[in-house]
């Protein structure tokens, strides 16, 4: 648990360690061992292949608001599997009549059904739209009234009663064609679906943070273009003097430039120490540190991308009137 998990923190689980070793229940069967654990942030559970069938079969789908199966006697969304593998309950079924139900669609039913459940007879509960045949009768030692039959139609109950289910084969292209060209199978890939669905919300979100910055940058722009220009124009007949006696137009650059500059670290530099300061603070945050990405690289950059545009449209103004010779720039105190 490398980040600070509140739901376990509040049932007492601090560390892995708590859990390792421990027992956890599922309905219809034997207890299971916690026994490792894994790097992936996925609420999935890894077991032998051979109980993956009866573990789908006999989990209740129920959600109280914290991911946890709702304990018995609580009200829950699915209802509980009625049929069940009878492998699981040998130790507390005994044969009385017939035979196991080893093939597909065989049950069996508890001895008191025998009169209105006729050996070799069909019955109405079903599983994959066939009709269940009776081929045996037991006896429990806690008086259960479940159906049982073999784990072939366990898998067939499970996967009529799911919309879909997420495999991982070897092959992934050789899998989809066997499963669409010869199983005639509706098969998404998932990987690729959730991949393009991703990449497009990332694309829009980028494509809106873009103009959103887009708009707030050239809103900037226009401001120290405005500020440039009005100090200049303020200025136009010192700047018409300083041509007619011999400036070079880089001193002049040079004495706007540090006007920019000055103004720049006055107004902007503020501002982005106070948002990477936030932005900091917002990234120590359990999940919102996908978020943000904040380091002095970014803060680098960012700096010097404010300068660079500053300086470009600052210099803007002050580059169209210096093309003028000193005489028209003296004619006139206001340049379009």
């Amino acid at each position: 648990m490398k980040k600070e998990n509140y739901t376990f923190n509040y049932v007492g689980v601090k560390s892995e360690e708590d859990l390792l070793n421990k027992t956890v229940s599922i309905n219809n069967m034997r207890d299971f061992k916690i026994v490792g654990f894994i790097d992936k942030e996925s609420p999935s559970i890894y077991a032998n292949r051979s109980v993956f069938v009866n573990i789908l079969n006999n989990t209740e789908k129920a959600d109280n608001g914290f991911g946890f199966v709702m304990a018995a006697g609580e009200e829950s969304i699915e209802q509980e599997s009625v049929v069940h593998d009878y492998n699981l309950y040998l130790d507390d079924l005994t044969l009385k009549k017939g035979k196991w139900p080893t093939e597909d669609y065989e049950v069996i039913v508890n001895i008191s059904n025998e009169y209105n459940m006729k050996l070799n007879k069909t019955i109405k509960e079903k599983v994959n739209d066939h009709e269940l045949t009776v081929v045996g009768y037991y006896e429990s030692k806690t008086n259960k009234q479940a159906y049982y039959v073999s784990n072939n139609t366990v898998k067939y109950n499970v996967i009529n009663n799911n919309d879909g289910f997420m495999i991982y084969p070897k092959n992934k292209s050789e899998a989809l064609r066997i499963f669409k060209d010869e199983y005639k199978l509706n098969i998404v890939d998932r990987f690729e679906k959730d991949k393009e669905n991703y990449l497009k919300e990332q694309k829009e979100s980028i494509i809106s943070s873009l103009i959103f910055a887009g708009i707030i940058l050239g809103i900037s722009l226009i401001e120290i273009y405005l500020m440039i220009r009005s100090s200049f124009l303020s200025r136009i007949k010192e700047v018409g003097i300083l041509r007619a006696i011999g400036v070079k137009k880089t001193d002049i650059y040079r004495m706007f430039l540090g006007e920019i500059l000055a103004i720049t670290t006055c107004a902007s530099m503020p501002g982005i120490a106070l948002m990477a300061y936030i932005l900091k603070a917002i990234s120590q945050i359990p999940y919102a540190d996908r978020m943000f990405i904040i380091n002095i690289i970014t803060v680098g950059l960012s700096v010097i991308i404010v300068y660079l545009f500053n300086i470009i449209v600052g210099l803007m103004p002050l580059n169209k009137v210096l093309r003028k010779r000193p005489a028209r720039i003296l004619a006139r105190h206001d340049l379009e």
